[in-house]
């Protein structure tokens, strides 16, 4: 089976509003609280139509931390898939005392997707709102793009922009052109 491009999207943030508590960037503990970027349906159509296979990888450790449920967080995956078709949504529910490989910045679940859907993650990209996205991207070795936020460094990237829909066309404008028979 030959190896396809993918677009990996952080969620919160990205697909999704994040949820200002205490002055801080959090994810939404409910589906009441999940509000989609006005962009991200467009975005992904149009990276699904270049041929990118799409997936959302996320840190949720509010399971973890007893700030939410499971079951909240499946409702919430739920709805982002009644509006959004994705190849798969991988999460990640554990803290960082867990030390584990599926947490970002750690690639495990970018590798993970890769492995079973053939994904070449050398012709990938890894879209996210913080430092640790474009981190884990880059072990994972995919492109990286972050988005332009008060509560990232900007740096490290190989696309910094402010919104996903000037990420989704620097993306396209990198491809290589098609050749047509």
């Amino acid at each position: 089976m030959s190896l396809r491009p993918a677009i990996f999207f952080d969620r919160d943030g990205v697909l999704n509003d994040v949820v200002w508590r205490d002055g801080k960037p959090a994810s939404p503990r409910s589906p009441d609280e999940l509000l989609l970027a006005d962009d991200c349906r467009e975005v992904v159509s149009r990276l699904k139509s270049a041929g990118f296979l799409t997936f959302v990888v996320t840190n949720q450790p509010d399971v973890r931390r007893g700030l939410m449920t499971a079951t909240d967080l499946e409702a919430i995956h739920r709805r982002l898939a009644e509006h959004i078709t994705f190849e798969e949504i991988a999460c990640c529910p554990h803290d960082d005392r867990d030390c584990c490989g599926c947490r970002k910045p750690r690639p495990g679940m970018l590798l993970d997707l890769a492995r079973r859907w053939s994904v070449d993650l050398a012709a990938s990209w890894m879209i996210g709102d913080q430092d640790r996205d474009t981190a884990c991207g880059q072990a994972a070795g995919c492109h990286t793009a972050l988005l332009s936020r008060s509560y990232n460094s900007g740096a490290g990237a190989d696309i910094n922009a402010a919104e996903l829909t000037l990420i989704c066309d620097q993306i396209l404008e990198s491809l290589p052109l098609r050749q047509t028979a």
